[in-house]
């Protein structure tokens, strides 16, 4: 055995004996064997990464077999857990359970990794960064700034959609391949719950094959959700299913829906040389962002681009397009379901959401009532009967809960439940997950948005503050040309409690797991601020500084709170300003100053020569308007 096989499987030995009484059981053969620790996660589908796979030649990886008793498979029972869903929450859960020593077993009705790595996540990201590299090789003013000369890019479309389908089918089979490897029974057909602790599985409407369970764990997802009065032919008029097939580029496609999927398919068809028009129920673009961050993500994603929209108005009905005719689109006002306009393209796509896939579950036999199709649940996912009722040995994670429709917080969620069943009290904090809009710049954000805290605020009585830095502000982000973006920080002044975390730019998505972290920790500010990150980094854009023993001071470096209240011509400062546009200006003031005198003083360091008033000042520093009370 070489000498990484000894150390890893020292430290897995080492790390199962002071964790619990599981051990791992390495089997010889021919080939190194190894072991991997109940510790390692990787990406929430955690040992893809390793490459695990019950066929695999070079690698060999055996499922803990002994576990304390209290854990194993009884003769009453056919398994421990049972999971109805084979996609990324199913797969955490169920890797969880293994690592439990528990029997586990996993039925899925299509195939292994569900919507997020088949539909979903996985192949809509090779076709986000097929469009991040055109949007590059096309920026000649980007290029031209590296002192780059690109020729004219061109695209095979063919080639963009195998790129797509290839990467679904790889991380596919890595993770079917890792389940198999860690010993977890695949069960090939429709799971329905017959009663309690009784699973049927098979085709639809055969008799099926009837198991049982000391814990089920229902994990079906989610399917999109297409309104009313629209009539979807998976050529024309499109889901997301069907558009990341990418079976044709449109001249001009309508995006019904502006949230996560409504963006990023406006990020890859603008890119592929679409023209975009969203259709908006709402009366405003992004409503499910920061309004703030929303605002600059339409400057920035929307308006340069070759992009129209309408705002607060229904698309009451869509036809496909039919025997020469284009497809038709017919938009009512949202409020008065008056006529607005009636739109002709050459394809639309319905990006409305996502609803639950849990029809056919038999939630009927165990008397459980869906509630908008999603199950009811409680903190811990246990389901909830009709009466009200805690549903014994029975749970509901991912979409199919409607709690957090994320791939991850499934996961999360699965790995909850798992140590709730082996007596660990688990409750998930949903505030702490973070997400992300994986457009070009990138939307990333944790927690509360700022009316949602303000709201919060108003109803518990405590003061929210808001901080801020801009790309422009940072080294990493200037040496790429991508300056453009604006990280957000909201947070109680009096304690330090992070409430929320926003940022729009570059890897804004990779950027907010210290914010996530800090939240599902409960760390406060005063306890991060002398956190060390790496210089020139781009995680330097959410480094917090020497915080004020009240929470009012602004932090050393990069965060800038919000300017205070202009009373009688005179502003009232007890702060540092501190404005970083490829190095660091300073200024103290201690004592109140007139608006005049503070913009004669910004003015002599930054060299202008014309009055600028303090939002236009530090809207040009990356859109930051100001700084502490």
């Amino acid at each position: 055995m070489s000498s990484l096989s000894l150390r890893i499987s020292s430290f897995v030995a080492a790390t199962a004996r002071s964790e619990s009484d599981h051990r791992l059981r390495l089997l010889s053969s021919s080939s190194p064997t190894v072991a991997t620790s109940p510790a390692l996660h990787f990406c929430g589908l955690r040992t893809e990464a390793l490459k695990l796979g019950a066929n695999s030649n070079r690698w060999k990886v055996v499922a803990a077999a002994v576990a304390p008793q209290n854990e194993s498979a009884s003769d009453e029972f056919d398994y421990n857990l049972v999971i109805i869903g084979a996609g990324v929450g199913g797969h955490g859960a169920a890797l969880h359970a293994v690592e439990k020593g528990w029997k586990t077993a996993i039925i899925e009705g299509d195939v292994v990794g569900g919507t997020c790595v088949n539909r979903g996540c996985v192949p809509s990201k090779a076709l986000l960064a097929v469009s991040g590299r055109m949007r590059e090789l096309q920026d000649e003013h980007h290029m031209k700034a590296f002192g780059l000369q690109v020729a004219a890019a061109g695209y095979d479309r063919q080639g963009v959609a195998d790129h797509a389908n290839n990467l679904a089918s790889k991380i596919r089979s890595n993770l079917t391949n890792s389940l198999k490897g860690l010993g977890v029974d695949i069960l090939e057909g429709v799971g329905t719950i017959l009663g309690p602790q009784k699973v049927k599985y098979g085709k639809v409407g055969s008799s099926g094959n009837v198991i049982t369970a000391k814990d089920i764990i229902i994990a079906t997802g989610s399917v999109p959700f297409v309104p009313k009065g629209v009539e979807v032919d998976g050529k024309t008029v499109i889901t997301s299913d069907q558009a990341l097939k990418l079976e044709f580029i449109p001249d001009w496609i309508a995006i019904v829906g502006s949230g996560y999927i409504g963006l990023e398919f406006s990020d890859v068809y603008t890119a592929l040389g679409s023209e975009v028009t969203f259709v908006e129920a709402l009366d405003q673009l992004m409503p499910g962002f920061d309004p703030e961050i929303g605002k600059l993500a339409q400057r920035v994603l929307i308006n340069p681009r070759k992009i129209d929209y309408y705002t607060g108005v229904f698309a009451s009905k869509i036809t496909p397009a039919k025997d020469g005719n284009p497809v038709m689109i017919d938009l009512i006002d949202a409020k008065t379901k008056e006529p607005k306009d009636t739109l002709e393209v050459d394809a639309a796509l319905i990006a409305t959401g996502r609803a639950p896939f849990t029809k056919g579950l038999g939630l009927e036999n165990i008397r459980v009532e869906t509630q908008r199709g999603f199950v009811p649940v409680d903190e811990h996912m246990q389901v909830i009967d009709a009466d009200g009722k805690l549903v014994p040995h029975l749970y509901c994670i991912g979409d199919a809960n409607g709690k957090m429709m994320l791939a991850h917080a499934a996961s999360a969620q699965g790995i909850s439940v798992v140590e709730q069943i082996s007596g660990k009290d688990n409750v998930l904090n949903h505030l702490s997950i973070p997400a992300a809009c994986f457009t070009h710049p990138e939307i990333s954000m944790v927690g509360l948005t700022e009316p949602q805290a303000r709201e919060k605020a108003e109803k518990e009585g405590f003061e929210v503050s808001v901080a801020k830095t801009s790309f422009k502000a940072n080294t990493k982000a200037l040496a790429e040309n991508e300056g453009e973006g604006l990280a957000k920080l909201i947070y109680r002044p009096d304690n330090g409690e992070i409430l929320g975390v926003h940022i729009f730019g570059l890897h804004a998505a990779d950027l907010i797991h210290e914010a996530s972290n800090a939240i599902a920790l409960g760390t406060r500010l005063q306890d991060i601020k002398f956190a060390v990150h790496a210089h020139p980094t781009l995680s330097e854009v959410g480094r917090t500084g020497s915080l004020g023993p009240e929470m009012k001071s602004s932090p050393i470096l990069h965060w800038y709170i919000r300017p205070p209240i202009q009373t009688d011509n005179h502003l009232s400062f007890n702060w540092k300003l501190h404005i970083n546009f490829s190095f660091f200006f300073s200024v103290v003031m201690e004592k109140p100053v007139k608006q005049k005198h503070l913009v004669d003083q910004l003015k002599m360091l930054i060299g202008k020569s014309k009055m600028i008033m303090v939002d236009e000042l530090l809207d040009e520093f990356g859109r930051i308007r100001g700084v502490g009370e």
